[in-house]
């Protein structure tokens, strides 16, 4: 099975490829014929239910026969590329995607190749009783030799190099997956056979191309004639085991809004509607056909109310769109307003009530390129309740061309990062990859460095913010005001309150990143009156003579500031952090200085302020070991500040 399941990958592989390079159109359903012979062979439904009605071939059929690996490569694309199987609907929007943008591109200068179907659209729709799910597009389409080419015989020469390349081992398949064009295979996730119908511009005749995957494929004109105008339709014979999951409204439009929401070009679904219309009833023998039962004392009382209509449901089929508008980080940032930043964090973090804090919207340009929304939020979501430690989701979706790869991508931002939601967009990632694939992927490792540096320049500007304005009324007495005093809080005290435990946690995790974190903590102090501070503004405060960030650790603010050890530096005038939460306990052995200032627990023993006594050897004074120095004369110190220079000294500590 290995050895069969290999080659149609292949041959699917550079399918994808044709189907986005030459043309994937999904078209909507298969437009009847009338009169005149039916030139498709339906199956009777009481036939099994492994009978499936595929219709017939054109008379020019050519039967292509794949080679002995294509079977293998099947079998890495089915078993090992993909984790599951909703991806095979994601792929094909992908490819119709792709040669929609061909013919729009083409369109440009050339608006003829519209011809009579100017729509640029897919439209998806489902058959339970013939079991099958119709993808079709408006998109370029595909020649004869397109199709035999892209959905066959280069297969045949690529397979071997694929299964090389692969080695055997999936991981090294992952490298090559691009190469190949694999989307278009993982149809056979769910269908035991595949139908492809084109149209493009240069082929005078409909074709249409089939397979079951079982070593061959088939290409014919098709015998109804153009029923596409132009673009692809694919339509998928889905196995009975998936039955359930994919043919069902509810079941397409949660995989189409869950992998392309934000696919530029529209996405119609083929919905179902019941409605009840009231029918009126000629006379009262239509009335009595409806199971009236009228007696002849009610047939003589003229004002018996007897029913003039019936009620009847009526079920009707219409086209709606699921995707959204033009995905919000694609468009031109000038355009986009706040309630719009607002509107879209909701979506994407679910869960969120409020608006986000603050958000970073920006275009990378380099080596890698790629688009992305960045959002502070404002509220502490259910997600992030458990211990950092257990914590397992990322706040990222990571797309590829408006295309949802993974909404829980992990490898672009490291766990402390994890609060921050949002989603990156680059075209410069394939595809048909999947988490294993990407997390060693150079291009993610670029993008991460990129979306880690912005995240952290968003915190830093939040800083740098101007305390906000206290808003007192007119009606507000002294209390009143007084209350309002107290609960004013700078932007990113808020922040650092609801996830200072994060930050702490990316000093012990993130040593690459370790330094920036360290000036974005906050802590309270015996000076700070509860408010927090940096440790930049606590340096800015240290004595002439202090070269020590001094703090103590503790359950609670209470049980700090009442501890012995505290009474040596309040009496000095020095001020101590606060070490109170646990997460510091975890976090204080990995900083251990900053601003060249060593951090210094004050319950250790041998503890030295900085103010001990030294001499220099010329004895005409005293210093102390610093060099922000104190001067003493011989009968009592007075203390000044002064630069050493030019000396040598002797310490001798007291």
């Amino acid at each position: 099975m290995k050895i069969s399941k290999y080659a149609f990958a292949s041959v699917f592989l550079l399918g994808l490829s044709a189907f986005s390079e030459n043309s994937n159109v999904l078209v909507n359903g298969q437009e009847e014929v009338d009169g005149g012979d039916e030139p498709f062979t339906v199956v009777d439904d009481t036939a099994e239910a492994d009978t499936m009605n595929v219709p017939d071939m054109g008379k020019d059929v050519e039967t292509h026969g794949f080679n002995a690996d294509v079977k293998q490569v099947m079998d890495i694309v089915i078993n090992s590329l993909y984790q599951n199987k909703d991806v095979f609907l994601r792929e094909l929007i992908s490819n119709a995607s792709d040669a929609l943008d061909k013919i729009r591109f083409l369109s440009l200068t050339d608006p003829s190749v519209l011809g009579d179907t100017p729509e640029m659209e897919m439209k998806i729709k489902f058959d339970k009783e013939a079991k099958t799910i119709t993808i079709r597009d408006t998109g370029i389409g595909m020649t004869r030799k397109e199709l035999i080419e892209n959905l066959g015989t280069v297969a045949k020469s690529g397979t071997t190099n694929f299964v090389n390349a692969a080695g055997g081992k999936t991981g090294d398949l992952a490298n090559q997956i691009g190469q190949f064009g694999v989307g278009f295979y993982s149809s056979f996730l769910v269908a035991s056979r595949v139908q492809v119908v084109t149209k493009h511009n240069d082929e005078p005749n409909q074709l249409v191309w089939q397979s079951d995957a079982q070593g061959s494929f088939s290409v014919s004109q098709d015998p109804r004639g153009n029923t596409l105008g132009r673009g692809s339709e694919i339509t998928l014979y889905i196995k009975d085991k998936d039955k359930n999951d994919f043919l069902d409204e509810f079941g397409l439009e949660r995989v189409i809004k869950r992998y392309s929401e934000f696919v530029t070009f529209p996405i119609m679904l083929l919905k179902e509607h019941t409605d009840y219309i009231e029918i009126p009833l000629d006379d009262v023998e239509d009335q009595k056909d409806e199971d009236f039962e009228i007696s002849e004392s009610e047939e003589e009382d003229e004002d018996v109310d007897i029913p003039k209509t019936k009620t009847e449901k009526v079920i009707t089929y219409e086209y709606e769109r699921v995707n959204e508008k033009l995905a919000i980080w694609a468009r031109d940032k000038e355009e986009v307003n706040d309630n719009d930043y607002h509107e879209f964090f909701k979506t994407i973090a679910k869960g969120y009530s409020t608006n986000p804090m603050r958000w970073i919207h920006f275009d990378a340009e380099g080596n890698v390129n790629f688009k992305s929304i960045l959002f502070l939020p404002d509220e502490k979501g259910a997600d992030l309740m458990s211990p950092i430690q257990q914590q397992d989701k990322s706040g990222l979706k990571l797309y590829v061309r408006n295309i949802l790869i993974n909404d829980e991508f992990k490898d672009l931002m490291p766990k402390w990062m994890n609060f921050i939601k949002g989603v990156v967009d680059s075209d410069d990632l394939s595809l048909n990859v999947n988490r294993e694939t990407l997390q060693h992927n150079k291009i993610i490792q670029a993008v991460g460095k990129k979306c880690q540096s912005k995240a952290l320049q968003m915190m830093k500007e939040l800083t740098k913010e101007p305390m906000p304005e206290l808003d007192i009324k007119e009606d507000d007495d002294e209390e009143d005001i007084e209350k309002k005093k107290k609960a004013l809080e700078h932007p990113y005290d808020k922040f650092f309150r609801l996830f200072g435990q994060h930050l702490k946690w990316g000093v012990i995790d993130d040593y690459s990143n370790r330094p920036k974190i360290t000036k974005l903590l906050r802590f309270t102090s015996s000076k700070s009156d509860g408010q927090l501070i940096s440790l930049k503004a606590y340096v800015d405060g240290m004595k002439d003579f202090q070269d020590q960030i001094f703090y103590i650790s503790g359950l609670s603010r209470e049980e700090v500031e009442e501890s012995p050890f505290m009474k040596k530096l309040l009496k000095k005038d020095l001020e101590v952090l606060y070490m109170i939460e646990p997460m510091d306990e975890w976090m204080m052995p990995h900083l251990r200085e900053f601003d060249g200032h060593k951090m210094t627990l004050i319950t250790k023993e041998g503890l030295k302020l900085g103010d001990e006594v030294c001499y220099f050897s010329s004895t005409k004074s005293m210093i102390l070991a610093n060099p922000k120095c104190l001067i003493f004369d011989n009968f009592r110190m007075k203390i000044m500040r002064k630069n050493l220079k030019n000396s040598t000294k002797e310490n001798f500590l007291h």
